[in-house]
């Protein structure tokens, strides 16, 4: 006699079987069942048209049924369903889905669609419906998506499309759906921070859809201009048209709003913030804006012991691509490059175009908007290997080398309101690349080297509204040809 079984020995491990094609083949064949009308217990109708189910699977598939035929409902005792509000053809697909898992979404028929998945609460098909609106996305319909979403209730579809009217605020803005916005919701776009506009589109935009509806929305005026970031206007836009619009002239707060941009301008200093007719102070303080226009621009250098090119190139994020520019009009050596309002300022640099090198005063501008040098202003003092840092409606020039290539401490600042260079007190050490960076009211100047070439050990602080500087020793500064920058009100120096 032979023991398939001895009790003796260790048990052997446990095998867990799945079999992967059985729920599928169980949805199949339960399918085929309805089809056939075999074991059908209920059935729904629509327009005449009735549509054999069993119950188990419609209660198994759906919250909505499990209520309907498992409590004491009047439908637990009926062999027929009226579903109201649904079509004959759209409960069929739902249907189909529901025992098969599959179904075909279309623009002529997403929307009942949803409407029935959200009655019947289907919502893993509710949000296919969703999905399928979000890839039919575009500017032009963002914002009548929305609207969609809210009457729909679908949380995934608003929220993509609201993103899409933020990215893409430029092209949302000139549609015929922008203008039908209400106040609030006009205000709820304008006051966002990753709204991604320029400023002044915003303001255009406002006025626009004031102008739609004038007689009930130009009251509204002062309460808009105010989601208005007027410090990162252009002054001479600011100055020269927004404050000559009629619209704004005929608002006490915005002009006094303009008046008050003026003086602190002028002033260059937030201690009269305290002073203006407006309370400025929170509506100066808000962040520059996410905007699609922010670029990453490369102009110039040199390659091994090559010329200096002439080169320019902008990334752009949204391809994630290099894209050529209009070439500088010069070859330049150690110019200074800034950027202020859109446009790239190429200031001074060594001209390399000629047997004789020059030491250049010129000022180079290229807008990124139209993808055009032209030449601005001249610098008072010509240099090279110098600094510039733009703050404000300025851009500041400090140290550098002269003519006589020897290292100068002079200090010119750009009005570009007004167009006009003039000097500022120069600073206390000259130095040669160090990390430059303005924020706060002041320009800071740390490290570099002197004339000798060694690195000096130093902060030089630069008060702008005061026009004076001040130093501090520091051991700890040791930097040379390292780029600073400025993230939420703390400095970086980036290697050396």
């Amino acid at each position: 006699m032979v023991s398939f079984l001895n009790m003796d020995q260790p048990a052997v491990e446990i095998f867990h079987y799945k079999d992967q094609e059985q729920s599928s083949s169980l949805l199949l064949q339960l399918n085929r069942l309805r089809q056939e009308n075999i074991l059908t217990d209920v059935s729904l109708c629509s327009e005449h048209t009735e549509i054999p189910c069993h119950r188990n699977v419609l209660v198994s598939s759906s919250p909505y049924f499990r209520a309907m035929f498992c409590n004491n409902f009047l439908e637990k005792q009926q062999t027929k369903i009226n579903i109201k509000g649904v079509t004959s053809n759209i409960l069929s697909s739902v249907i189909d889905y529901v025992y098969t898992g599959l179904i075909s979404i279309s623009m002529e028929i997403v929307l009942p669609l949803m409407q029935a998945a959200s009655m019947l609460q289907y919502g893993r098909l509710f949000e296919a419906c969703s999905s399928f609106l979000q890839d039919q996305l575009n500017p032009e319909n963002c914002l009548s998506m929305i609207r969609l979403s809210e009457i729909m209730n679908c949380n995934s579809l608003r929220d993509k499309a609201k993103e899409m009217a933020m990215r893409s605020f430029s092209d949302v803005s000139v549609s015929e759906d922008l203008c039908e916005l209400s106040l609030p919701e006009l205000m709820g776009y304008l006051e966002d921070d990753s709204l991604c506009a320029e400023e002044e589109q915003v303001f255009e935009t406002l006025v626009a859809w004031i102008h739609h509806d004038p007689l009930s929305r130009r009251g509204a005026i002062s309460d808009l201009f105010k989601k208005v970031r007027l410090r990162y206007i252009h002054p001479t836009y600011l100055f020269q048209f927004i404050a000559n619009d009629p619209l704004i002239q005929s608002s006490t707060l915005c002009t006094e709003l303009i008046e008050s941009v003026r003086r602190l301008m002028f002033a260059v200093s937030t201690k009269c913030i305290g002073d203006t007719a407006v309370d400025l102070k929170p509506l100066w303080i808000t962040p520059r804006r996410y905007s699609c226009h922010d670029m990453l621009v490369v102009v110039g250098g040199r390659k091994n012991n090559e010329q200096t090119s002439r080169e320019a190139l902008v990334f752009d994020e949204n391809s994630e691509k290099w894209q050529w520019l209009a070439k500088l009009p010069v070859r330049l050596y150690k110019a200074s490059y800034v950027a202020l309002h859109s446009v790239l300022y190429v200031i001074g640099g060594l001209t390399t175009n000629t047997k004789h090198c020059q030491v250049s005063t010129t000022v180079y501008t290229l807008s990124l908007k139209t993808n055009q040098w032209r030449t601005a202003e001249p610098m008072l003092e010509p240099r090279f290997a110098h600094q510039s840092v733009s703050y404000l409606h300025f851009i500041f020039i400090l140290g550098g080398l002269g003519p006589d290539k020897r290292l100068t401490a002079s200090v010119e600042r750009f009005n570009s309101m007004f167009n006009q260079w003039e000097t500022m007190a120069p600073m206390p050490e000259a130095v040669l690349h160090p990390a430059v960076a303005a924020t706060n009211q002041r320009i800071y100047v740390f490290g570099g080297e002197d004339a000798m070439q060694n690195p000096v050990r130093m902060i030089q602080v630069y008060h702008i509204a005061r026009n004076m500087w001040s130093k501090m020793e520091n051991r700890t500064v040791k930097n040379v040809s390292a780029p600073a920058a400025v993230l939420d009100e703390k400095i970086y120096i980036i290697g050396d």
